[in-house]
């Protein structure tokens, strides 16, 4: 195939970009690859920790769909093996590990979620227990004797650590080493990474060439902040937007972002030939409400579509600012004449557990027929003429007896 030129290329490819290491070795590969007409491996590594994707994943995977756009070939790494052993970046205890079951069951989901952004057709996936999980105890021992405890407590997280004499199990030191494999096994040119994988990158960078492999170029690129405005954004903290949230929840998520993270949004969110990023960013300083709105809309047809984004902004006016509750509320019905209210929090899917759904009620949070509910042993009457249920700001039900003819 034709590959842009190598300006064009390097444009594209270095825009948002934190650090490169290094871009002369970038460009001699680029070149290189426009010369032999040969497409550049480039790698991007996940450990499905969890299920959920959120817009901080996107502003790794939108680079990588940038290279696969430029006709290069993206390798996805689920890294089921790594999982296990949990990675420690910007961690201050030990990471906890997951089983062999819910790395898989979580990659599955994590690749689905990722092709909302990457080209699914032109995306290679991997399983790094393919070649992780056959080294014998030799090969561990002889990937070990590449790297030594000091360079090891060069990272600082584990320097941290160290100095707080909070504990570092071995097998963390294991891990940047298992992540280095996958570029030593796959031999590729480029790995992409957040601003605190560019240690494991390094080190895959190191391992390559220990192996007599040519070393990757490690691209790492800026963390999202969370919807609070302070920290990364991360599910556990509760300041993330999923790709999996209803559009209505993920454009009011994306409306509660401090002002000052306009800007950073729509730089690492948008598509860069979004016709709308400039009108964006012009609004902010005179109608910084009516840019937040433009950008939720965009963002949320980016992950459903225009009519969804309509939609949910229109949810959005109806249930915050003029007060009603929505027309569109998915009626369940069920058998029973009354269920605990606690019971049917969780079976409807505003809570996760009991014990949330008894905190959020304490906490005057949910409301049946426009009224707060305080007592956490309230029965709900199920009759034919359907009771609402709000649980939270934005989540809505409708339920009812079912009808018998």
């Amino acid at each position: 195939m034709r590959f842009p030129i190598l300006k064009e290329q390097l444009d594209i490819i270095t825009a948002n970009t934190v650090e490169i290491i290094s871009i002369n070795e970038l460009e001699q590969k680029l070149a290189e690859s426009i010369k032999t007409d040969k497409p550049l491996k480039i790698k991007l590594g996940a450990d499905p920790s969890r299920p959920d994707l959120h817009l901080g994943h996107s502003v790794v995977l939108g680079k990588l769909r940038q290279f696969q756009d430029l006709g290069h070939e993206a390798i996805l790494i689920i890294g089921d093996f790594t999982a296990m052993i949990g990675d420690p970046s910007g961690k201050s205890k030990t990471r906890p590990q997951l089983s062999a079951e819910e790395a898989r069951q979580n990659g599955v989901s994590y690749f689905e979620q990722a092709s909302k952004i990457l080209d699914p057709e032109k995306t290679t996936i991997c399983y790094n227990a393919d070649w992780l999980g056959a080294m014998k105890f030799a090969d561990v021992i002889r990937l070990s004797s590449h790297y030594t405890v000091a360079r090891m407590l060069e990272r600082d997280d584990f320097e941290r650590r160290y100095r707080s004499n909070e504990p570092i199990s071995i097998h963390e030191f294991l891990y940047p080493l298992a992540q280095g494999m996958d570029s030593v096994h796959l031999e590729n040119d480029v790995e992409l990474g957040g601003t605190d994988q560019k240690f494991n990158l390094l080190v895959g960078r190191d391992l390559q060439r220990e192996y007599g492999i040519k070393p990757q170029v490690c691209i790492t690129m800026p963390l999202l902040v969370g919807t609070a405005g302070e920290e990364k954004m991360s599910k556990s903290l509760g300041n993330a937007v999923c790709f999996n949230d209803l559009p209505s929840d993920m454009y009011g998520k994306l409306l509660s972002i401090p002002d000052a993270l306009i800007a950073p949004y729509c730089k690492l969110l948008l598509p860069g030939g979004n016709a709308n990023g400039n009108v964006i960013l012009d609004r902010i300083v005179d109608s910084p409400r009516d840019a937040k709105r433009t950008l939720a809309r965009e963002i949320v047809a980016q992950y459903y579509s225009a009519e969804q984004a309509d939609d949910a902004e229109t949810h959005f006016d109806q249930v915050f600012v003029h007060k009603k509750t929505p027309d569109n509320i998915e009626l369940f019905e069920f058998e029973s004449q009354s269920l605990p209210l606690v019971d049917l929090l969780v079976i409807l899917g505003a809570y996760t557990s009991k014990s949330e759904a008894r905190r959020m009620i304490q906490q005057k949070a949910v409301l049946v027929n426009d009224v707060k509910v305080e007592d956490t042993n309230t029965l709900v009457a199920l009759e034919d003429k359907p009771t609402i249920i709000k649980a939270g700001k934005r989540k809505f039900f409708k339920v009812a007896a079912k009808k018998s003819f």
